[in-house]
């Protein structure tokens, strides 16, 4: 049958991944490093991944294509939900999306962050992967009932116990205003909207354009309609809390 479905232009790819995140259906996958229509039935040809592209590599085309198969998609879903729930227990990494935005869950002990006898070595703090506002999905499932952790990039580098003052018992996204193109309000208002986030923690620099984050966050919250617990933390640039 001929109907509407995506096209994707490899050229104009950069195999970032948001588009897999953004099908709800599973349609696209990443091959090579560029992102691939893996199964006409699987498109719905409504173009949720559209807007998702940072690049307009993706477009519309009309075309022979099989019909929408929704019965295999929802197979599809129930088995992603599946892997979700393992990544949940710490049994690694979700499907889909290229390699270095696969979601993961790291189960850690009670003391990480604390220093390590046998090695004389802090243990990370960080719970999940990605860290890249621009990268996390919006329904990933380190974020039910998670206190969430907004902070500027140059945080951590700054502030030299991030790890055991703010990371830990969060779920840490992470964001440049001025080095990353587009708004964080739309990504992080449907974050805080569509999942069971418990608080919100927000760390700065106290360089201007770091108020870009603060009020990316703050206005994400109120577009939310959520009412939870929060609050903004600033970081001076010699590594003080201000």
């Amino acid at each position: 049958m001929k109907r509407q479905i995506i096209k994707i232009d490899a050229e104009a790819c950069n195999g970032c991944g948001l588009c897999v995140s953004a099908c709800h259906e599973g349609a696209i996958g990443i091959e090579n490093g560029k992102a691939k229509l893996l199964r006409d039935d699987y498109c719905d040809g409504l173009g949720n991944c559209l807007p998702a592209c940072p690049t307009g590599a993706i477009t519309f085309e009309e075309r022979e294509a099989a019909a929408y198969d929704e019965e295999a998609v929802q197979k599809r879903q129930n088995a992603k939900k599946e892997a979700a729930s393992g990544a949940m227990h710490g049994h690694g990494a979700q499907g889909g999306g290229c390699p270095g935005s696969r979601t993961q869950v790291f189960a850690r002990p009670e003391n990480a962050g604390l220093t390590a006898p046998e090695s004389g070595q802090a243990e990370s703090e960080l719970a999940q992967w990605p860290v890249q506002i621009k990268l996390v999905p919006v329904n990933a499932p380190y974020f039910r009932g998670a206190n969430l952790l907004v902070a500027a990039d140059c945080t951590a580098f700054a502030y030299a116990r991030f790890h055991r003052d703010f990371i830990r018992n969060r779920i840490a996204i992470i964001g440049c205003p001025k080095l990353d193109e587009g708004d964080y309000t739309e990504k992080l208002t449907a974050i805080l909207a569509e999942n069971d986030i418990k608080s919100l923690t927000i760390v700065r620099m106290e360089v201007p354009c770091c108020g870009g984050l603060a009020h990316a966050a703050t206005e994400a919250l109120k577009a939310s309609g959520k009412f939870i617990p929060w609050q903004i933390v600033t970081i001076s640039t010699d590594g003080k809390i201000l």
